[in-house]
């Protein structure tokens, strides 16, 4: 079984089909960068243009980087304001000419990733967090997932801890690994007395380079891993929410 997943973030949007039976993508996928400002009608164009230039006609599920209820976006904390309100998954729909569901990115990333990726089999707790223009989060209690998750918000030291341990944060602000990881840590601490997790899965783009930071954090009792399935994770995690393998709405 196949579908198709769209990936919308700060920075591009991403776009591939995938293979449900085991969430590889079934071609290369097609990045655009993400318009500016990034409206509903702009990114709406972007989404049908990555779509169509797989000549797509099945199953479809798009990403926001934002709180999702029934397809409407009631958060937008990195693109632009006018999408609170804005039913996406018509939009979209109507500009692809399918039906579209749309689920947060944070959601779809984990999804994947307790299906295909470091949490496959994985009870208890666990918590996806992905580092990229700011933090998203997924949390699972025995594989079940809490939707619309925001825990990149958490304040710590008067602001979003989104604000420190973002991977646009560390680009920013020109931190070393060792900087960045640091605060990354003193995130993680504030989340481990909040909900204990068990697993802890760091994802996004910079889990590219896991290597270089996964081992410098500290004062977290929680395992730590990487996820496997990287930065196609929201893309995966869309496709599967459209096919139905996920409850996801």
């Amino acid at each position: 079984m196949q579908a198709f997943g769209i990936d919308i973030g700060g920075t591009g949007i991403k776009g591939a089909p995938v293979d449900l039976a085991t969430g590889k993508l079934l071609a290369e996928r097609k990045k655009i960068a993400t318009p500016h400002p990034a409206t509903p009608d702009a990114v709406t164009e972007v989404v049908r243009e990555v779509v169509q230039s797989f000549g797509w006609t099945g199953a479809v599920g798009a990403t926001f980087p934002g709180v999702v209820s029934g397809g409407t976006i009631r958060t937008a904390a990195n693109v632009d304001k006018s999408w609170i309100g804005t039913d996406a998954a018509a939009l979209f729909g109507k500009a692809i000419g399918t039906d579209v569901l749309v689920l947060n990115d944070a959601d779809a990333a984990g999804l994947a990733e307790m299906k295909f990726g470091a949490g496959a089999g994985v009870n208890g707790s666990v918590l996806m967090l992905t580092f990229g223009t700011g933090v998203g989060s997924a949390l699972f209690s025995d594989g079940v997932l809490v939707r619309n998750t925001e825990f990149g918000h958490i304040e710590i030291r008067g602001k979003d801890a989104e604000k420190r341990a973002s991977e646009h944060a560390k680009v920013e602000h020109d931190w070393g690994w060792k900087d960045w990881t640091e605060r990354v840590s003193e995130y993680l601490q504030h989340i481990e007395a909040l909900m204990s997790p068990d697993l802890i899965i760091v994802g996004g783009g910079i889990s590219k380079e896991a290597d270089k930071w996964v081992p410098m954090l500290t004062g977290v009792q929680a395992k730590i891993v990487a996820a496997t399935l990287q930065n196609d994770a929201g893309i995966v995690g869309a496709a599967m929410a459209a096919s139905g393998q996920a409850s996801a709405e």
